[in-house]
C-alpha cells in the first residue's frame, strides 16, 4: 500500500502536503494524524508541526481484478474479465481461450483462485469483501449438477436405509446440497469432518 509521512503547519496543510507529493485526492486516501501540532507563543516559540500518515485506499474491485489478471497471466492462461458489484460482493467472470486450465477439475482451481483473490482483497482492510469468480458459467453448471446428485443420492439413502457420504466440497457447494434437500421429507443432511475433507452427510428419516 502507497503511503508517506508528511508534516504541516496544521493537520490539513499536512495532509495537502501528502497528497501534492502521491499525486492522488482526499476522498481516495486514509489519514491516520499522528501528531495536531502546537501553535508557540507569538506563532514562534514552542512552535510543534502537524505530523500525518497518508495512505492510499485500496479499491477492493480493481485488487481483486489485478490479481486475477497477473495470476492468469502467470498460468500461460490470459483472460479478460467483466466485474460486478454489489456492496461488499464482488463477481468477476474470466473470459479467455484456455479457460478450461482456470477451471480445472471439478472446479478444483477456479475455487482455489477464487479463495486467494479473496484473500489478497481482505488483506490490510478492516472491511470484508466477498469475491465470486465464474468462467463460462461454471457456476450455474455445477449448481444444476450437484442439485442433480442430491437428489438422486437422497433417493439412494431412503432405498439403501443407510446414510451416504458425499465427496468433500467447499463450503458455498455443500450449502448447495443443503438446500436442495431441505424440502425433502425423507432425507436430512448435515456436514462432517473438518476442511479440506468437510463432507455433506444423507441420512435417512
Amino acid at each position: 500500500m502507497k503511503q508517506l509521512t508528511a508534516t504541516g503547519t496544521t493537520v490539513e496543510e499536512a495532509v495537502q502536503s501528502a497528497l501534492d507529493q502521491l499525486q492522488t485526492s482526499k476522498d481516495q486516501v486514509n489519514v491516520d494524524v499522528i501528531d495536531e501540532g502546537k501553535k508557540g507563543f507569538f506563532g514562534v516559540f514552542g512552535t510543534k508541526p502537524a505530523i500525518v500518515k497518508v495512505s492510499i485506499a485500496k479499491d477492493p474491485v480493481q485488487e481483486a481484478e489485478s490479481f486475477i489478471l497477473e495470476v492468469a497471466e502467470q498460468m500461460g492462461a490470459p483472460v479478460q474479465v467483466k466485474t460486478e458489484s454489489n456492496g461488499r460482493e464482488i463477481s468477476i467472470e474470466m473470459i479467455g481461450e484456455k479457460i478450461a486450465m482456470l477451471i480445472g477439475k471439478r472446479g478444483q482451481t477456479l475455487n482455489s483462485l477464487q479463495s486467494l483473490a479473496q484473500l489478497a482483497v481482505n488483506r490490510d482492510t478492516d472491511q470484508f469483501y466477498t469475491v465470486i469468480l465464474d468462467a463460462e458459467n461454471y457456476r450455474a453448471r455445477r449448481k444444476e449438477t450437484l442439485e442433480t446428485l442430491a437428489r438422486r443420492l437422497a433417493d439412494k439413502a431412503v432405498r439403501i436405509g443407510e446414510p451416504v457420504n458425499l465427496e468433500p466440497m467447499p463450503s458455498y457447494e455443500r450449502k448447495i446440497i443443503h438446500a436442495a434437500l431441505q424440502n425433502n421429507q425423507n432425507v436430512e443432511t448435515d456436514s462432517a469432518g473438518r476442511d479440506p475433507k468437510r463432507h455433506i452427510v444423507i441420512r435417512p428419516l
